[in-house]
């Protein structure tokens, strides 16, 4: 089994992402190869949360080109967490909004 803190890379910020808060989603970049049982055993470890559902994306890295050069930036994995309607809130996002 792997450490929760390899599996969230980091939470996203983002208006949607604000607005979802308020109805108990929260957002985050995952590891590539976590599936859902893992980000929320990780959800729930590190936050001390209750997760109702986990949706996973897999998001294609964009192309950018300087000049005749083009590349392509890294694709990722974006989960986003439900939580129950009894959990507490996640209070890393609460001095946020």
């Amino acid at each position: 089994m792997r450490i929760p803190h390899d599996i969230i890379i980091k939470p996203i910020i983002t208006e949607k992402s604000m607005e979802d808060m308020e109805s108990g989603k929260y957002t985050f970049a995952v590891d590539k190869r976590a599936n859902k049982s893992e980000i929320k055993r990780a959800i729930e470890s590190i936050f001390g949360v209750k997760v109702d559902k986990v949706n996973t994306m897999n998001m294609l890295g964009k192309v950018k080109r300087q000049g005749m050069n083009s590349g392509r930036r890294p694709s990722w994995k974006k989960a986003i967490v439900k939580l129950t309607e009894d959990s507490k809130r996640i209070e890393f996002f609460e001095g946020m909004q």
